[in-house]
């Protein structure tokens, strides 16, 4: 890869990350560590305002907004590709907004690469033989995880009856065409998954709730452990 190629894909990484590492940049880039040095020393002399913290890695400082960032075609096709994928799944709020997304990527590109991307449209197609559970709630859930703040649901337990619960969402993940939302409910005291097509009514509460340590690996670490625990006895 070209220098000049280099340090416009480090701005890149940069401005998606809070904070880069040296050592992560050499392995993405194949350089050694001494390469990115002198590439962050040459963005810094072009007056990109980068910040660094020994242990910790390089940081853009806040307020530096970057130009507008430029598609190769594969990436805009690869983008498109997703898209049809996504079209597949079981959340309307989460189609809609990659849809909102890809329509900015491609009103960067060039009148020649749209042409194209028009031409691959036309000709992909996703199938998918499965029941679809559709849902409409993934898109505020996400924020709420990033946002700390506290839901109210009303959901559909698989007896058909109804419960009303204020939850922390954690985390979500997607199987057999379902989105499920992990979240700690505040009625069981307890982690709990729901069903997000389940969610019959969401609200967006004015509460936030304690930051806590959670990661997807330690989740099902946890189940995991509570399950042999549960076999041996």
């Amino acid at each position: 890869m070209k220098r000049l190629h280099r340090l416009t894909a480090i701005l890149v990484k940069l401005q998606s990350k809070k904070v880069v590492q040296a050592a992560e940049l050499a392995d993405k880039f194949e350089v050694s560590l001494r390469t990115i040095y002198r590439d962050m020393q040459a963005l810094t002399d072009a007056g990109v305002p980068i910040g660094a913290e020994a242990g910790t890695g390089y940081f853009l400082v806040d307020g530096y907004a970057l130009p507008p960032v430029m598609f190769t075609e594969k990436e805009a096709n690869a983008l498109l590709t997703a898209s049809k994928i996504i079209e597949t799944n079981n959340d309307q709020s989460l189609i809609k907004e990659y849809h909102d997304a890809i329509e900015k990527v491609i009103a960067v590109l060039k009148t020649t690469q749209k042409k194209k991307l028009e031409i691959l449209e036309q000709r992909i197609f996703t199938y998918s033989k499965r029941e679809i559970h559709p849902s409409n709630s993934l898109s505020i859930i996400q924020q709420s995880i990033t946002d700390f703040r506290v839901l109210e649901i009303q959901y559909a337990k698989a007896d058909k009856e109804y419960s009303k619960r204020l939850i922390e969402p954690l985390g979500v993940y997607f199987t057999n065409n379902t989105w499920i939302l992990i979240a700690y409910c505040r009625l069981r005291e307890d982690y709990r998954e729901f069903r997000t097509d389940r969610i019959i009514h969401l609200i967006e509460t004015q509460e936030l709730f304690t930051q806590q340590r959670f990661t997807l690996e330690d989740y099902y670490n946890r189940r995991a452990h509570l399950y042999r625990t549960n076999i041996s006895s």
